[in-house]
């Protein structure tokens, strides 16, 4: 009997590797057999090289538009009161205030410290960083 048991899971054993691979090696000859033409193969290619080149664009162009949005923004930290007051809504008496409130960990710390009201620092929040 044990000699039976043996045998049959050897069997069942033999069936859970062997259909598997024949499954694989059907695919392949499936996928083998069906015959595409050349200029099928060539459509193919430049459709997938297009969609890379446009996908590497967009990449390219949000990479520029990050570093150019950092670039543009004002350090709180270290502008110049004639800096300061090329953002929006920003007066001498405020600019006066943000420098003398230096060093600032974040940009929105001029509304912690009562420097700007909130309803001003929302004018120049998109314009101003605080590099340490």
């Amino acid at each position: 009997m044990n000699f039976c048991m043996n045998s049959r899971m050897n069997v069942r054993r033999y069936q859970l590797t062997i259909v598997p691979l024949m499954m694989l090696l059907l695919a392949t000859f499936v996928a083998c057999a069906q015959k595409q033409s050349p200029q099928e193969i060539k459509e193919k290619t430049a459709e997938a090289t297009a969609e890379v080149k446009s996908d590497a664009k967009a990449v390219a162009e949000g990479i520029r538009e990050g570093l150019d949005r950092d670039q543009s923004r004002i350090d709180l930290n270290s502008a110049s009161k004639a800096q300061l007051l090329t953002l929006p809504g920003v007066t001498a008496a405020e600019a006066d205030r943000v420098i003398a409130g230096r060093p600032y960990s974040e940009p929105d710390d001029v509304v912690k410290r009562r420097i700007m009201s909130r309803a001003e620092y929302d004018k120049i929040a998109g314009k101003v960083t605080a590099k340490n």
